[in-house]
């Protein structure tokens, strides 16, 4: 059936959240990992997550997960990782952090009764992008950098990689039945005009597309840059999105950021792509549907942020930070036929190759 949902799909975005407080998450860090440091909430959607910083200035990152998230998809994250480590060492990713018998995680129970996986990973220093000043320079930067992180995740493998995820661009027809969510009248329109564009021309192209395990989540929260050099990349982070998928969803759901704070809505994101497209070209195929795919990511951001906000009002600010941006994009995406919006990122990307090509 179209509209629905695998019942643990939609249950890792359902399941509150684990919030030990900071004393009882240092006496965990202590006692799985020996580690003795102050302890700091970071945001999160899905786990409880904290940076552990030790008297010597060292930090990490410790993520108690949430109790629906299947352990093997756990694994998957913690495996992926390992292969970038080993497959391209100088990708600024975090790395996994042992435990005291030298495990990948471990589990705890919470006060609740229930039961939820524990691991650590160091911890990136940088600035958040979305906290500098877009430029060209940055966004090729952006470009380059994934088209290299899914060069060194080509080619990996793990049984959990298939996992079933709402934040999917390639499984957006499953989300029919969030359409009835908005309120808003011209809004659950312009959605569902945007779904039937996915369902019409995407969907039948996805068979012919390559797939490969992918970030899934490259945006300017998850990616850090240097405090006096906002061009040079230094970390990514939150692989919690990962799933084997079509690789031109990558692009697309990178790209999709790249729209909001221009008078073009396409000049940021044809940077990007270009600079992705001239270190790991796109198949013609991957071309004809990736702007569709830019469209298809706001149409699943407003879909899951308008139903999780209702659900999960105390924490509206965070699952909303996108939805304005998202909206904004599809309102401007509507107003062309998507050959249009094709030309339009596609001629700016190549301008950007051949620019890039000739310095």
């Amino acid at each position: 059936m179209m509209a629905g949902n695998p019942p643990h799909a939609e249950a890792a975005l359902s399941t509150t959240a684990p919030s030990l407080p900071p004393n009882d998450v240092g006496r965990l860090v202590r006692r799985l990992y020996g580690i003795e440091g102050a302890v700091t909430p970071l945001a999160g959607e899905r786990d409880q997550n904290c940076r552990i910083e030790t008297a010597d200035g060292t930090r990490y990152v410790v993520k108690i997960g949430n109790p629906s998230e299947p352990v093997p998809v756990v694994d998957f994250q913690i495996a992926a990782l390992e292969h970038i480590a080993r497959a391209s060492a100088r990708l600024p990713v975090p790395r996994v952090v042992r435990t005291l018998d030298g495990q990948a995680r471990a589990a705890t129970v919470l006060p609740d009764g229930r039961r939820c996986t524990v691991r650590m990973l160091s911890y990136l220093d940088g600035i958040q992008i979305r906290e500098t000043p877009r430029t060209a320079a940055q966004r090729r930067a952006m470009g380059t950098l994934l088209a290299r992180l899914d060069q060194a995740l080509h080619g990996f493998a793990h049984p959990a990689a298939t996992h079933d995820l709402l934040w999917n661009v390639a499984a957006a027809h499953r989300l029919v039945d969030k359409l009835g969510g908005i309120m808003d009248a011209p809004r659950r329109a312009l959605a569902e005009a945007f779904m039937r564009r996915f369902i019409d021309h995407v969907l039948p192209r996805l068979g012919s597309v390559r797939a490969q395990v992918i970030h899934n989540d490259y945006h300017f929260y998850n990616v850090l840059v240097a405090p006096g050099d906002h061009e040079r990349i230094v970390g990514i982070i939150d692989f919690g999105d990962m799933l084997h998928a079509p690789l031109v969803g990558e692009v697309a759901t990178a790209a999709a950021f790249h729209m909001t704070g221009n008078a073009d809505p396409f000049e940021g994101s044809a940077q990007f792509v270009g600079a992705y497209h001239a270190a790991l070209p796109l198949a013609a195929v991957e071309q004809e549907i990736v702007a569709d795919l830019m469209a298809t990511r706001h149409l699943i951001t407003v879909l899951i942020s308008e139903w999780r906000a209702a659900r999960y009002p105390e924490n509206r600010a965070y699952i909303m930070r996108h939805n304005p941006a998202a909206w904004e994009a599809l309102t401007q995406m509507a107003d062309m036929s998507r050959n249009e919006a094709r030309d339009r990122l596609l001629t700016e990307a190549r301008k950007g190759t051949a620019n890039e090509q000739h310095h």
